[in-house]
């Protein structure tokens, strides 16, 4: 992607301005970011979706000033009526079942993968909401059906009330409000209140690009380089120089100073945290399966919808596995990660190696290949 380009779906802005001007900083309205967007899904596809056990979904129903929440899956019949007002369906991660929504999830290419956490859609009748929230994830609200109507502002006061099932603000101030059609697209950068409400039946997608928190990712990281540690070698801590004490219970400074050095031998490998950083990035999802596959050659490769690849310069990483890769082959599996497709024509310059790879990942259903029935 030429990110130094305009682009419609940034209203005009190139990515390069959109990322220096907007990107984690200030909302942007863009009135036919998507101009002729068709729902993805239709009313009663979503619905069938919400009806499966391998689908997160939530109904949430107005009732005056309150809320009522419960978790799917939905059967048809546990569903109100769509002409009933003030509810609404969500349905979490629908481009790992819905192969369509990646098309539109590849116009945000110009962020990093590694950011992109789901797509999100929001089927609601008239009146239907979930109240004014904020998210701690940067979210693109695309208007796919119908029209929604969202008030938002810079919001100081984030007390939430507790008297609701939902983390509703308790004294939202609303500064500004738009009313979105299809194709229509609002930006809000993390903690940026915002109270979305149906204005008729109406379809609304949610791009949601997540941030890992700084004590998650430390602890993650640590486990798994301690998970290494034993390749330290089983050295016990001596002290032949350890005079007599007075004070048994004091920590031998000596002790720390092996303690200290132990962990920093631990870190001493500079891949060490680049292995364990692409591990934990591309772990996927607990509730995500894969089927065992086809591991046939001399096609293309296309990686399935629920495959989380990533590279550095060393490494690629897939579903929680790393390889190192070097060369043409690892330019060839950088393409895979950022195009998430290769033709056969590209992979014919391919080593043995890369080709037994690939197609272990075809076999465990992480690819497929050109021509595999799915």
């Amino acid at each position: 992607m030429d990110t130094t380009r305009p682009l419609p779906l940034l209203g005009g802005l190139s990515p390069d301005h959109f990322m220096r001007r907007h990107w984690q900083k200030k909302p942007l309205l863009v009135r036919q970011a998507v101009p002729g967007l068709q729902p993805l899904l239709t009313r009663q596809a979503l619905f069938a979706l919400a009806a499966r056990d391998d689908v997160e979904s939530r109904l949430v129903a107005r009732e005056g000033r309150s809320w009522r929440l419960r978790r799917g899956p939905f059967g048809r019949r546990a569903l109100p009526p769509v002409s009933r007002p003030d509810w609404t369906l969500l349905v979490q991660g629908v481009d790992l079942h819905e192969p369509t929504a990646h098309t539109l999830l590849r116009a945000f290419d110009f962020i990093p993968a590694v950011r992109l956490d789901d797509l999100m859609i929001s089927w609601a009748s008239d009146g239907g909401g979930v109240g004014p929230h904020f998210d701690s994830y940067d979210v693109f609200l695309l208007q796919a059906q119908g029209r929604r109507r969202w008030r938002i502002g810079r919001q100081r006061d984030l007390t939430l009330r507790d008297d609701v099932p939902l983390k509703v603000l308790a004294n939202f101030e609303p500064e500004q409000e738009y009313v979105l059609e299809p194709g229509d697209m609002l930006y809000l950068p993390p903690r940026y209140a915002h109270d979305g409400t149906a204005v008729g039946e109406c379809q609304t997608y949610s791009i949601g690009f997540r941030a890992p928190a700084r004590g998650e990712l430390a602890r993650e990281l640590l486990q798994r380089i301690a998970d290494e540690a034993g390749e330290l070698g089983d050295q016990l801590y001596r002290d032949a120089g350890q005079e007599a004490t007075a004070a048994p219970g004091e920590l031998p400074p000596a002790l720390r100073a092996f303690a200290q050095d132990a962990l920093a031998a631990a870190l001493k490998d500079p891949r060490a945290l680049d292995r364990a950083l692409g591990e934990y990035l591309t772990e996927p999802k607990p509730d995500v399966w894969f089927e065992a596959g086809q591991a046939r050659r001399g096609g293309g490769v296309t990686l399935d919808a629920r495959t989380r690849m990533l590279y550095d310069q060393a490494h690629v990483f897939v579903n929680g596995d790393s390889w190192r890769a070097g060369g043409r082959d690892a330019r060839l599996l950088q393409r895979l990660a950022d195009r998430r497709k290769l033709e056969a024509a590209e992979l014919r310059g391919a080593s043995e190696g890369a080709q037994e790879l690939l197609a272990q990942w075809c076999e465990a259903g992480w690819a497929h290949a050109e021509g595999e029935k799915r």
